[in-house]
């Protein structure tokens, strides 16, 4: 399967003179912004434009941001966001912030396609709940991140918007599922981004992009509502950005309790994002998983870059120890993707009996949903049972170590024309989700997993390691993730795109 091609030349001398001086206001961080914002030192129209500007400088380069509307009317919202603040309303953090929700779930007004043609054009009438977030704190929707469809794969393309590519090198891939996210993070075309996380989606394409990612433990941020909502434990919705205080602003909007999703949280694990970011880590103990005693293919290169990355939280006082978790790995994979085919089944069957529409489905939705429906309800609870039994390893692994790391993604990004790797370290992965094993193990035990920048490979590309905390301990994994970016300093390297 080819992607649809996408424009991939560099922008013109033209626009590289359009800024000679960095971004401007856009070069603020999130959480400066907003102070900004609210102090009326810059107005909400004027970081409307500038992120227009520069959405239309480096868009038509990486394809990030699509289904964007009206202009005229988004100027309109922003001189409202103005007007608000200048009778002493604040509507929260995100006030007047830009902002595309991840074209994967509904945003009112908006286009939601879900990167499928059987929805191209069509407009939503209500928000996700994670969006009414956002919209009420002040954002303003001025298009959707791009998704590949039904958000499967780690790799964003589809038949409606076509590829997006990544923001270091606009040949390669952008990761996926929140790819257009992950790039208009990276390249200042917004702030900060909202994403999903089943299956690396959120992780993925921070690790590709240089940018963090945020796997939230299920029930922090609410996730839907759908029409099933006590099964689905995977998905997650969580936030993106280029460091840990601008990441834990926009959490703040999206996390809590919703009545219409009943397995939310209230109460501590959501006040505990509260707490200050920076905390004394002398001490913490790491376990180093790698890839998992040799059971994790990696391209040359990969783990040698997490591995030197491991030096930054030494650097802050961390103890660093290899850890190999005593479980069958590819029993749990083999339950993973069980539980998975049950998920992606239940959502997508009613789009498979269709006679009309499963034509109009890409091969990899057609493999999990038909898979999905050979499943025996035993062999769906067994595939829980591993699960189950995988959680309490890791748990065990708990009491010897504080965080768990390991590689974000197994691959660096790869060339934007292919569909997914169908060979890593010179094995072939028997599915189009095999290359991304790495990131099973935290959503199979529902723990919360930061994708933090590792630096660049021999070839330049970025890669990514995943920071793993215990069970509903997001609040940590933001304290332990911030004292790694203050100390590594590889999330503040820019795009060339940017130069």
């Amino acid at each position: 399967m080819t992607p649809p091609a996408a424009a991939s030349t560099l922008p013109s001398g033209a626009v590289r003179a359009a800024l000679p001086n960095g971004l401007g206001l856009l070069g603020r961080t999130a959480t400066d912004l907003s102070r900004a914002i609210h102090g009326r030192e810059v107005s909400c129209v004027e970081v409307l434009d500038a992120t227009l500007a520069q959405i239309d400088r480096l868009n038509p380069v990486v394809n990030a941001i699509v289904a964007m509307p009206d202009r005229e009317g988004l100027r309109a919202q922003a001189a409202e966001r103005d007007a608000q603040l200048a009778r002493g309303e604040s509507l929260g953090p995100l006030h007047g912030f830009p902002q595309a929700p991840k074209d994967i779930m509904p945003a009112a007004g908006l286009v939601t396609t879900r990167g499928s043609p059987i929805f191209a054009g069509q407009v939503s009438s209500s928000d996700a709940v994670v969006y009414e977030r956002m919209r009420a704190g002040g954002a303003l929707f001025i298009g959707r991140t791009n998704s590949p469809e039904f958000g499967l794969g780690g790799h964003t393309f589809n038949p409606v918007y076509g590829t997006t590519r990544n923001a270091f090198d606009p040949a390669r891939s952008a990761g996926g599922s929140s790819g257009g996210a992950g790039v208009a993070v990276a390249l200042h075309m917004l702030p900060v981004a909202d994403g999903s996380d089943m299956m690396g989606s959120l992780r993925t394409p921070a690790a590709f992009n240089n940018v963090y990612g945020l796997r939230t433990s299920f029930g922090l941020v609410p996730h839907g509502p759908t029409e099933e909502v006590f099964f689905q434990q995977f998905s997650v919705a969580g936030p993106m950005a280029r460091n840990i205080p601008d990441l834990a602003m926009l959490l703040s909007v999206q996390a809590g309790f919703d009545a219409r999703l009943p397995l939310t949280r209230r109460h501590d694990d959501v006040a505990a994002l509260g707490r200050p970011l920076e905390r004394d880590v002398n001490g913490t103990r790491i376990g180093w998983l790698g890839d998992l005693g040799g059971h994790l293919p990696c391209e040359p290169g990969v783990l040698q870059t997490c591995e030197q990355a491991l030096a930054h939280f030494r650097t802050v006082g961390c103890t660093v120890d290899a850890a190999v978790p005593a479980f069958d790995l590819e029993q749990l994979w083999n339950a993973w993707i069980d539980l998975r085919s049950f998920s992606v089944a239940g959502a997508n069957a009613a789009l498979y009996r269709d006679p009309a529409k499963r034509p109009l489905l890409k091969a990899e939705a057609v493999w999990e949903i038909e898979r999905g429906m050979r499943l025996s309800a035993l062999q769906v609870y067994d595939a829980a049972r591993v699960r189950s039994a995988w959680y309490q390893v890791l748990r065990g692994l708990f009491e010897r170590f504080d965080f768990l790391v390991m590689p974000a993604a197994q691959v660096f990004p790869f060339a934007a024309e292919l569909d997914w790797p169908h060979a890593v370290g010179g094995r072939d992965m028997d599915t189009y989700h095999r290359w991304m094993q790495a990131v099973v193990p935290a959503t199979m035990a529902g723990l919360p997993a930061l994708a933090a920048p590792a630096g660049f490979g021999p070839g330049g590309l970025p890669a990514g390691l995943q920071i793993i905390g215990p069970a509903q301990c997001d609040a940590a994994v933001l304290q332990i993730g911030h004292a790694y970016d203050q100390a590594s300093g590889h999330a503040r390297v820019r795009s060339p795109l940017l130069a």
